[in-house]
């Protein structure tokens, strides 16, 4: 495999990852966080950053309406519910374990 062939497979994966996420909307952000130690947000920022290490100017917003498929705010209204008790102490406690 070519350097080429390489890349696309990457940008391949990643879109897969991105539409993946974007159909399991009901996964919130923190479940991710807990088990995973990213989220949508960690792409979103992830994506702006290597733009710009390449030149492109990209809006974190710009960033995460591409990772999420729509405006932020409106995925947050349709899609996002606040953390369980629960829920934070995971996501506290992965934290003190990173």
């Amino acid at each position: 495999m070519d350097n080429q062939q390489q890349l696309e497979i990457e940008a391949a994966t990643f879109r897969r990852l991105v539409d993946h996420l974007r159909g399991q909307q009901d996964l919130q952000n923190i479940e991710l966080m807990t088990l995973a130690g990213f989220c949508r947000n960690c792409l979103s920022k992830w994506y702006k950053a290597e733009a710009e290490a390449r030149g492109h100017e990209v809006e974190y917003e710009d960033a995460r309406e591409m990772i999420y498929g729509m405006p932020y705010g409106k995925w947050k209204e349709r899609h996002q519910t606040a953390a369980t008790p629960e829920q934070m102490r995971a996501f506290e406690e992965h934290q003190s374990q990173s």
